[in-house]
């Protein structure tokens, strides 16, 4: 029987199952916690206005001209949890080359299930069994495991 990890994770926090067996439970093997996405707006942001502010106003008054590099539009929110997507993607990898798993369930919520699949490793792609954009970072191993029998089937 391959072993499968699951992946149970939203923008904060990732958590990492091993089935070894269809009917037995799971066994959490690692967690992760983005704490930055913990963290209150007004201790990662300040108001203070940055060189470049009114360079990217319309008329380009009052500031010093923008960069010439171009920065596609991305919250800081979804830089971050770009940024934690990677760290699991490494996690994942790190587990895949050690032969802790030989396939690969992913249960995340919707939107940082898409920031997951743009940024996993393709050997990694090649392994997922499962994708469910439901948000159970919260539940128990037992629930967990209920809600994807019940999506199996």
């Amino acid at each position: 029987m391959d072993t499968v990890w699951i992946v149970s994770a939203n923008a904060g926090r990732a958590r990492i199952f091993a089935e070894s067996k269809p009917d037995g439970a799971l066994q959490e093997v690692d967690s992760l916690v983005n704490t930055s996405a913990r963290m209150r707006v007004n201790e990662k942001y300040t108001d203070r206005i940055g060189p470049l502010a009114a360079g990217q106003s319309s008329h380009n008054t009052g500031g010093a001209l923008p960069s010439t590099q171009y920065e596609p539009q991305q919250t800081p929110d979804e830089r971050e949890a770009e940024a934690f997507a990677k760290d699991v993607s490494a996690r994942l990898v790190a587990g895949l080359r050690e032969g802790q798993f030989q396939k690969l369930s992913l249960v995340a919520a919707p939107k940082f299930l898409g920031v997951l699949r743009s940024v996993l490793d393709p050997e990694l792609k090649q392994l997922v069994n499962l994708e469910l954009d439901k948000d159970y970072t919260q539940s128990n191993a037992q629930q967990l495991r209920e809600q994807l029998q019940a999506q199996r089937q």
